[in-house]
């Protein structure tokens, strides 16, 4: 059974950003490049598998079942429901090998249309570590099964809880499909209402839930390479949004260059414009009680606006962050890892980011040091000059 049987078994927030790209920006060429961060993994060692899984995955078709879930999200355009109908993952896009430099890493990029490369990072991501942890482990659903329902009780039963909600958004770094589709049904029974849905389109539309996402870093990275100046990026990036979306889907990302740069471009157009913001990296407390000022320093109701919390959670945070911010504002958590890799084996850190658009390099400047991923010292450099951003952020 190959690792992914649909092309539909990703994110959300991919679909989003690429009838973004569609219409405007069909042209733009992208470069993505893997990491693993997890130190001392030999994931060479099973290159021929992972190579295997990838030509399986662009063999891939939109059914028309598939089709007519996507036809039927409020906010999907016809056209591009009629340009997935004849899109298909081209491998030729990808370069994979083992690396020379260090025994047992493994060397993957991906390069070509960014329209045409953008559903390739996580189902790549999800074939990965599918393939690590069939070849070094034994799955225990059973362990898996009651650490879930461990998690779900401590926050079903908690008392004072009972409004705080979460979303699963563990496609990337799951144990394995065959897991995230046995425990979503399963969180869904145990929490109720608590559980809103999943960032996984495929499981969303098997289990009838509710997809969840809007943008990803990728998206405001290539606007470093898109926009008219790098000083403008943010801006025209989150302007180009608003006019693909009128309103809808309005969850801004807010830590791509850090977020002193953020608030100092989310002004009060964007204030009032955005349901609300992401929480990707750093401190998240601060964060939050920044945001929210942010919003009341603009003359906007906090309570009125949505945190969306996604950066390392599980249940304990989750419950000390809605504790923190309850009643200040709307709140959302997305927990991906601790939900669908937490049967025993350790999960991997591994990404794949986006690094160059149109052959100029792009990169991110979070909040946590070391999230960054970029070749290029002289451009990291110069977008913390830029965006007048410390030294030691994002490096």
């Amino acid at each position: 059974m190959a690792v992914i049987e649909s092309l539909l078994d990703t994110d959300l927030y991919k679909f989003t950003m690429m009838q973004a790209v569609l219409h405007q920006h069909p042209g733009a060429i992208v470069q993505y490049r893997f990491r693993c961060r997890t130190p001392g993994i030999d994931l060479a060692r099973y290159i021929d598998q992972i190579d295997a899984e990838i030509d399986a995955l662009c063999t891939l078709r939109f059914s028309a079942g598939e089709l007519d879930y996507v036809r039927g999200l409020r906010f999907v355009k016809p056209d591009f429901a009629d340009f997935l109908g004849l899109f298909h993952l081209d491998r030729k896009y990808i370069a994979l090998r083992a690396s020379t430099d260090v025994p047992g890493e493994l060397e993957l990029e991906i390069t070509g249309p960014w329209l045409h490369t953008i559903l390739f990072e996580v189902p790549l991501l999800a074939i990965i570590n599918e393939i690590w942890f069939r070849n070094t482990s034994e799955a225990d659903f059973a362990e898996g099964e009651r650490r879930l329902q461990a998690k779900a009780a401590l926050l079903r039963d908690a008392p004072g809880f009972e409004d705080c909600r979460i979303a699963d958004y563990g496609t990337r770094r799951r144990y394995s499909g065959r897991w995230h589709d046995h425990m979503l049904p399963r969180l869904r029974d145990a929490l109720g209402d608590q559980f809103v849905g999943t960032s996984n389109v495929h499981l969303a539309r098997k289990h009838g839930l509710t997809p969840h996402g809007t943008m990803a870093h990728e998206y405001l990275q290539a606007f470093q390479a898109l926009g008219p100046r790098l000083r403008d990026s943010q801006v025209v990036a989150l302007e180009a949004w608003a006019h693909e979306y009128r309103g809808d889907l309005g969850i801004a990302l807010s830590d791509v260059v850090g977020t002193d740069a953020f608030l100092r471009d989310f002004d009060l157009y964007f204030c009032k414009l955005f349901d609300g913001v992401r929480h990707d990296s750093g401190d998240p407390f601060d964060w939050g009680d920044r945001m929210l000022a942010h919003f009341a320093a603009n003359r906007v109701d906090p309570t009125s606006k949505i945190l969306v919390f996604s950066d390392g959670l599980d249940i304990d945070k989750v419950k000390r962050l809605y504790a923190y911010f309850r009643g200040r504002c709307r709140l959302a958590f997305g927990v991906g890892t601790h939900l669908t890799n937490d049967l025993g084996p350790t999960p991997l850190n591994i990404v794949i980011k986006m690094v160059r658009c149109n052959g100029q390099p792009v990169a991110k400047l979070s909040d946590s040091p070391g999230k960054s991923m970029c070749d290029d010292a002289g451009y990291l450099a110069y977008l913390r000059q830029v965006f007048d951003v410390r030294a030691d952020a994002g490096a």
